[in-house]
């Protein structure tokens, strides 16, 4: 729209010419997708496969470029539907306060003038004696602030109706009738040419050069204009996404959506539901993709070393999503709160039969070793189920801050985070397509006080049938039965030189400071004193047979202090190089086999 926005314009405006014109975009973008999706997979892919010479490296150069022209298009195209869709529904409200109010003045016999004043007619009154008095009318002009002056007083004279008080005139009862008619009508206008000019910025902003060549300050470009429609149409996009419901119901708020709708969240809007459990795991990967970029931007501008930290794992997640993963790897959350999130699935989780998802634990954060070490136990374990079972999938569940040293370490991450990963799984029985998925929880580390901590919440952890815990100080239980699964779905891996699984009950930590330290007095004392006991740092020693779990056979690992292993012992469990024993056991469980594990004694 151009120019002022008029009061006559809102109450006459169609907003269904926005949309449909937003339609018209939207059947360009598609159609650009195709023809780029045509030229990537047919003509490039073809001439890739059949031709080696200078000229097909010429052709392949300039159906990249072509290839670049509609993804261009598809995009451009794409943000000028959703700004017209935005514009439709944000005028809708004022559009609507504003026929309200005119249909109040034509109801009360009020006259709306050009300008949005109201005029009201003179009325009789009656004055405290009983005569009848004319109260005149007048006109008010409207206001959009909520502060008003009182309707009805003068500056001379006395009050004919109340002799003795000066400064009244006669009190026309639609005197406030009218103000309040005249104050909807400024707010209202006031809102929709707010709006007006808000999209006019952004609708106008949204201009290819002429010559179109898609080059890398074209691509920023679009980056640009994505940021600037999603701010601009922030209200539009952020109403009716269920973010107060269970992942079931908001399953079902995503399968209602219409294709469009969904295409607006995924490429304009990616943030506002990349992370939202119950949305299915392809819509969530390709949301994560594309808010990738606009995460690692924003972090980099704020610099400093935890962002940088938190930009050098991004990144090397992006180059992981860039080459061919077996299994297939899906984003399926990315965030920058605390020491960062990230949740990776090896296999589809949603059409796997098999599903587990995995909570790292002490010193996990999203950094370098994240990628490279704990990504990869997700990873290893996919690939060690789907031995099993091929229908298998693993998940890496980083949605939680883990403590960063034994000395920081106590019960609330676990308790902050055992709520976000019981909505995360609720999201996995709600998305998965099979009648009746097979679903494990894995802990490791501090992690299993996390799963333990999440197990024992009202209802357990949503469709788990199977809880894996391994390198566990305790899970704040006593029993197994604790869990919500049964013992005999309680499997217990914990190597006996991993100093994590020795960690002191509260009494027994003097020993440990006496001999060094938290970490290192422990594992002397443990390795001079061989002290026997079932009580570990959070509760019963889940390897114990007090605890009455399933314990599975592991590699030891090296000794801490005898033979210099430091942590190795506490971090070899997923690796099938170091721990084939254990990789193995817990891939038969994963894919729903657990009667073929290789069993060890109860500490």
């Amino acid at each position: 729209m151009t120019g002022t926005l008029t009061w006559q314009q809102l109450r006459d405006l169609k907003t269904s010419e926005f949309t449909e014109a937003g339609d018209k975009w939207h059947e360009v973008s598609d159609r650009s997708d195709s023809d780029r999706v045509r030229v990537d997979r047919a003509m490039s892919a073809k001439l890739r496969e059949t031709q080696e010479s200078e000229s097909a490296e010429a052709a392949l150069g300039r159906l990249q470029r072509l290839s670049r022209n509609f993804q261009y298009l598809h995009t451009e195209c794409g943000l000028v539907r959703t700004a017209l869709n935005g514009l439709a529904a944000d005028l809708a409200e004022p559009q609507k306060q504003l026929t309200q109010a005119l249909a109040d003045a034509a109801a009360l016999n009020f006259t709306v003038h050009e300008d949005g004043s109201v005029s009201y007619p003179a009325t009789e009154v009656q004055d405290l004696t009983g005569a009848k008095k004319e109260a005149p009318g007048s006109k008010v002009q409207g206001s959009s602030r909520l502060a008003l002056e009182p309707p009805g007083l003068g500056t001379q004279g006395q009050s004919p109706l109340y002799p003795g008080y000066s400064g009244f005139k006669p009190l026309n009862p639609n005197a406030a009738k009218a103000q309040d008619v005249a104050d909807r009508i400024a707010r209202a206008m006031r809102s929709a040419q707010e709006m007006d000019a808000r999209y006019a910025k952004t609708l106008s902003g949204l201009k290819a050069e002429k010559g179109l060549d898609v080059t890398e300050a074209t691509l920023k470009d679009v980056f640009r204009d994505t940021s600037d429609v999603r701010s601009t149409a922030a209200r539009y996009l952020g109403k009716g996404i269920p973010q107060d419901k269970n992942p079931a119901e908001r399953k079902q708020w995503w399968d209602g959506l219409t294709d469009e709708q969904r295409q607006e969240y995924l490429e304009i809007a990616p943030d506002l539901i990349s992370g939202l459990d119950g949305i299915p795991a392809v819509s969530r990967d390709e949301a994560n993709r594309n808010y990738l970029p606009v995460l690692i931007d924003s972090l980099a501008h704020q610099g400093g070393d935890d962002a940088k930290t938190k930009v050098d794992a991004l990144r090397m997640i992006q180059g992981k999503l860039n080459e061919p993963s077996r299994p297939p790897m899906f984003l399926l959350g990315i965030g920058d709160e605390g020491n960062g999130r990230a949740i990776v699935s090896y296999g589809n989780p949603d059409t796997s039969k098999n599903v587990s998802a995995y909570v790292p634990g002490l010193s996990t954060k999203l950094n370098d070793e994240f990628v490279t070490g704990t990504m990869k136990r997700a990873q290893d374990t996919a690939k060690g189920a789907q031995r099993v079972d091929p229908s298998s999938a693993s998940i890496v569940w980083l949605g939680y801050d883990a403590p960063q040293n034994v000395d920081v370490m106590t019960r609330g991450d676990a308790q902050r985070g055992a709520p976000a990963y019981n909505q995360f799984m609720a999201g996995i029985s709600a998305t998965n397509e099979n009648k009746d998925p097979h679903v494990t929880a894995i802990g490791h580390s501090y992690g299993s006080l996390t799963v333990g901590t999440a197990a024992k919440q009202s209802g357990g952890i949503p469709g788990v049938d199977d809880v894996i815990l391994l390198g566990s100080p305790g899970v704040d239980a006593q029993k197994a039965t604790e869990l919500g699964v049964g013992k005999d779905h309680v499997f217990v891996g914990a190597a006996d030189n991993d100093p994590v699984t020795h960690l002191p009950t509260k009494g027994e930590t003097a020993l440990g400071w006496v001999l060094g330290g938290p970490v290192v007095g422990v594992a002397v004392g443990r390795d001079l004193f061989d002290i026997g006991n079932d009580d570990v740092y959070f509760g019963k020693d889940p390897a114990s047979k007090a605890f009455g779990a399933q314990r599975f056979l592991v590699d030891d690992g090296p000794r801490m202090i005898r033979d210099g292993g430091g942590f190795d012992a506490h971090s070899q469990y997923f690796t099938p190089e170091k721990d084939q024993t254990s990789a193995n056991n817990i891939a038969r469980i994963v894919a729903g086999h657990p009667e073929d594990i290789v069993r060890e004694k109860h500490r």
